[in-house]
């Protein structure tokens, strides 16, 4: 991946700006991304998209700053959840430690975490980001962040599988922006095998799906298959395979205790029983009167005498069915 594979992608020329986000971000890519396995395209594409995605195409490398109701939140002086979380314990640390970087690195407890890994992976005297967060905006430790956050995470076992959905909550929490981020995925992933980023019928095309410009699970599962091929079988996860969201499921077989003979159910005596007892209950707690409810139990005596005369002519009727639909041939 380079700078003009980015601008294909993208639609359009890179400013200046984007370029140089875009080039911190690719140079650490292109030096540690191998490290941590995302030399394979199917893992590459993954985590282009969401880069692509967080940063606006490389456009920001800070959060801007209102504050907006959701920042105010990051201070322990809201009382929130979301201030425990990012481990923000002292006034003021909201701002402080405000998103960074094209990762939107956030919270006190997450420079820290990435000072850590920083000193432990890459360089035992980097910088201590939690005491100068403003440093995770200088070379290589801008292009970093967003990787220290995916292995972190270890979102590479979920790249392959193509599961697009579970990085996206990985990453955000939730599902917002998860249709730009698809969309990203879709033109990484064309790109790189070899396709305009817009030529997804194209692609459905040559693959023999259906022609209708979706990138919908089946088509996405059509080019992680097609990404999967592009890495030497050895070298991958023993559990790499299609999105799960296109599995098959078997369709439900009729349990055998749902299918009893009909004499065995008791289903006639069964609601005769019922209809007894709720009656005899009704009668006397609505209307504690003996009378009334020795007349409801005379109705149900009436209807379990119908039934006499009637169960074992329908017990008679549905053996003769069964017994033709058994039959060879239809045969009575």
């Amino acid at each position: 991946m380079d700078l003009d594979q980015l601008s294909r992608i993208a639609g359009k020329p890179l400013s200046q700006k984007q370029r140089a986000n875009a080039l911190s971000f690719l140079m650490s890519l292109q030096r540690f991304g191998p490290v941590l396995g995302l030399d394979q395209p199917h893992r590459e594409q993954q985590y282009l998209a969401q880069a692509l995605h967080e940063s606006g195409v490389f456009q920001w490398d800070r959060e801007i700053w209102g504050p907006t109701q959701q920042q105010l939140r990051y201070d322990p002086a809201s009382g929130s959840q979301l201030a425990i979380d990012l481990g923000n314990t002292q006034p003021g640390d909201g701002r402080r430690y405000y998103g960074r970087t094209g990762g939107m690195l956030t919270g006190r407890a997450n420079y820290r975490a990435f000072t850590a890994w920083a000193r432990k992976h890459i360089d035992p005297a980097a910088p201590d980001f939690e005491a100068e967060p403003d440093k995770v905006l200088t070379d290589p430790w801008e292009g970093l962040v967003p990787l220290w956050y995916w292995d972190s995470r270890n979102l590479n076992k979920y790249a392959d599988q193509g599961d697009v959905e579970n990085i996206t909550l990985k990453i955000n929490g939730g599902r917002n922006g998860f249709d730009d981020r698809l969309k990203w995925l879709g033109r990484c992933s064309l790109v790189r095998l070899g396709y305009g980023p817009a030529e997804l019928a194209v692609f459905q095309r040559d693959a023999r799906l259906k022609v209708d410009g979706i990138f919908g699970p089946k088509t996405r599962a059509a080019i992680h298959a097609r990404l999967l091929a592009l890495t030497v079988p050895a070298s991958q996860p023993a559990d790499a395979a299609a999105a799960p969201v296109v599995e098959e499921k078997p369709v439900a077989v009729t349990p055998a205790a749902l299918d009893k003979p009909i004499e065995k159910t008791g289903g006639f005596w069964e609601r005769i029983f019922t209809m007894g007892s709720a009656a005899t209950g009704l009668g006397t707690l609505v209307f504690g009167d003996w009378k009334v409810t020795a007349i409801s139990l005379g109705g149900v005596v009436v209807i379990a005498a119908l039934g006499l005369v009637f169960h074992a002519r329908i017990i008679a009727a549905v053996r003769d069915i069964k017994a033709a639909i058994a039959a060879p041939n239809g045969a009575a």
